[in-house]
């Protein structure tokens, strides 16, 4: 028989207390909202109540970009749903183990976690959780550059968005798919898919955090970027850096930052990027964005490229590499093989030359960054892309050329190689 605690919080008094915490936070009082919520979890004897919390605390630690603490939680809540034996609570906390692990960029953990969401017995509810789970593992191939299965998990979220009419979920599906295509450089849609973002804040967002917008501001500013328009560039990423800022939002930050500094990068203005970027590592390194990490050293090779300084650009190599091979991020690879191509024939040493040369076809190869039309490469240069219903992608000119007589790529895929 277990004994009457009077410091024990009971179901109704855990329930006011998080609700208590849900208000600080909203107000902005994170650091307060933390403690109340802390209390609950270790004071309350209400087993969903402390489920919910943990749910609060991983959301909080998430968006200030303290994803150590928010894995931990995320296994805790894991140990509470099995001790409530209920199948929705196991797969929203499955989920969040998933979420955890592809903010800490451990892309293979996060798949695998999403897997298993994926082939519980589902509920209503996890069913509903289904497009959540989708967007997290389309992150996670994003991250290891395995671009027909990301955009295979972004359409699926998507349908769930649409099917559910869960505006929040696409908001972020489009995020990330702008994302997506920024990767394989098809900035028509890398700027139509946060505008489309941005357009869903402004039609249905009255209630949501404020973070919506910033986001897509944000991938909005990429865009813009990339396109050469510089000055619409400036004016999304100082928007969502001040929304970050009056949030304590520390990830959005430390990827304005590196946005400034690619701007500033873009005008030649070397001397104002190299503060820019140096500020963005140190978040970035802080909160464990190793993936964010490369794209910043990527940008401060360039700019020691533009002064001229080849040796100080190949020591940023070096370091993007090692990140870069530790994460499985084939894209952030090709880049540096790129940029190592470029240094080596200034510098005229033909054996490194060759050796970038031949790695970075190999990395063309393993992505399948390459029109399964025409051969030519994808994501080389500013292009115009179309997919199949299958995810593979193709030149949208070579699609008008050629129709759709099915997709040649998954017609390789299915000869058989003692049939060749």
């Amino acid at each position: 028989m277990r004994l009457f605690n009077p410091w024990e919080m009971g179901q109704d008094q855990t329930k006011q207390q998080i609700e208590k915490g849900l208000h600080l936070y909203q107000s902005n009082q994170t650091e307060k909202a933390l403690r109340v919520w802390m209390r609950v979890l270790e004071k309350s004897a209400d087993p969903a109540g402390r489920f919910r919390v943990l749910g609060c605390l991983i959301t909080a630690h998430a968006e200030m970009g303290r994803y150590k603490d928010m894995l931990k939680f995320a296994v805790v809540q894991i140990d509470t749903a099995r001790e409530l034996e209920d199948p929705d609570f196991l797969t929203e906390s499955y989920l969040n183990l998933a979420r955890s692990n592809e903010k800490l960029c451990e892309f293979q953990k996060t798949i695998s976690y999403c897997k298993t969401c994926l082939n519980m017995q589902g509920t209503t509810v996890s069913m509903q959780l289904n497009g959540q789970v989708s967007l997290s593992m389309g992150n996670a191939f994003l991250g290891l550059s395995i671009f027909q299965k990301a955009l295979e998990c972004f359409e699926k979220a998507l349908r769930y968005a649409h099917n559910n009419d869960d505006k929040m979920l696409e908001c972020r599906v489009c995020c990330s798919l702008g994302n997506f295509y920024t990767q394989i450089k098809d900035y028509e849609k890398a700027l139509f898919f946060p505008c489309k973002a941005a357009e869903l804040v402004n039609d249905y967002g009255k209630g949501w955090s404020l973070k919506y917008r910033a986001m897509s501001q944000y991938h909005m500013a990429v865009a813009y970027r990339k396109l050469g328009r510089l000055a619409d560039a400036m004016d999304c990423c100082e928007e969502s850096m001040k929304i970050a800022l009056q949030h304590g939002d520390r990830p959005l930050q430390a990827l304005c930052l590196l946005c400034f500094a690619d701007i500033h990068r873009s005008r030649r203005d070397v001397q104002t990027a190299f503060p820019r970027y140096d500020s963005s590592m140190s978040i970035m390194t802080e909160i464990g964005n190793r993936l964010g990490l490369i794209q910043v050293l990527l940008g401060v090779t360039k700019c020691w490229m533009i002064q001229k300084e080849l040796d100080k650009a190949l020591e940023s190599i070096e370091k993007a590499q090692e990140l870069a091979e530790g994460l499985g991020n084939k894209l952030g690879l090709l880049k540096l093989h790129c940029l190592c191509e470029r240094i080596y024939r200034t510098k005229e040493q033909q054996q490194e030359l060759r050796d970038h040369v031949v790695k970075f076809h190999e990395c063309v190869e393993e992505m399948e960054l390459y029109c399964g039309m025409c051969g030519e490469s994808i994501g080389e240069k500013n292009n115009q892309l179309q997919a199949l219903p299958c995810s593979h992608f193709f030149h949208l000119k070579c699609l008008q050329t050629n129709g759709t007589r099915g997709c040649p790529n998954c017609r390789r895929l299915s000869v058989k190689p003692g049939y060749v």
